[in-house]
């Protein structure tokens, strides 16, 4: 799969209430478009030791080096072997680029009914679902990027970098 560029030609206000969808296993995500800039195929990536167990290591994109994240392990999902359909989302979180591994892209959509996450009594809240955004009458979990790279983890990967 060649890499398909997101931002750079559209402006902030074209973006607004646009998600792109994708898949872990039977349930479907959305993340703002704003926050991709490309999504690329899977491809080899380089193990970096004393890392968390869902940051699979670095790749090298075009000569930039980016840490990738396993979106299913860092949801706490079994892990499941890469295939022809796997991605990497590259995401611009807090100025890093980071690759997220994916099951699958399905598309980008506007979403413009979107609720507030029920309030849960419990102590682990889910803290990546930011919203539930409402297509028809289907349900996609909306992330919050930001919240996917704890800012120690985010640290230590500028120190490698």
């Amino acid at each position: 799969m060649d890499g398909i560029q997101m931002n750079g030609t559209e402006d902030e206000n074209t973006e607004e209430g646009r998600y792109l969808i994708f898949s872990i296993d039977n349930e479907s995500y959305g993340i703002e478009i704003r926050y991709v800039t490309e999504i690329i195929g899977i491809q080899t990536i380089t193990e970096v030791p004393e890392f968390p167990e869902y940051i699979k290591g670095i790749i090298n994109l075009r000569g930039k080096i980016i840490p990738v994240m396993d979106v299913r392990l860092r949801f706490r999902k079994r892990p499941r072997e890469y295939n022809d359909r796997t991605c990497i989302i590259v995401v611009d979180i807090k100025g890093m680029s980071v690759g997220l591994v994916v099951d699958s892209v399905s598309e980008v959509v506007n979403i413009s009914e979107i609720s507030q996450l029920p309030q849960m009594k419990q102590v682990n809240q889910n803290h990546y679902v930011k919203n539930i955004g409402k297509i028809g009458n289907d349900v996609r979990l909306l992330l919050d990027c930001e919240k996917l790279l704890t800012d120690d983890v985010i640290h230590n990967l500028n120190e490698i970098l």
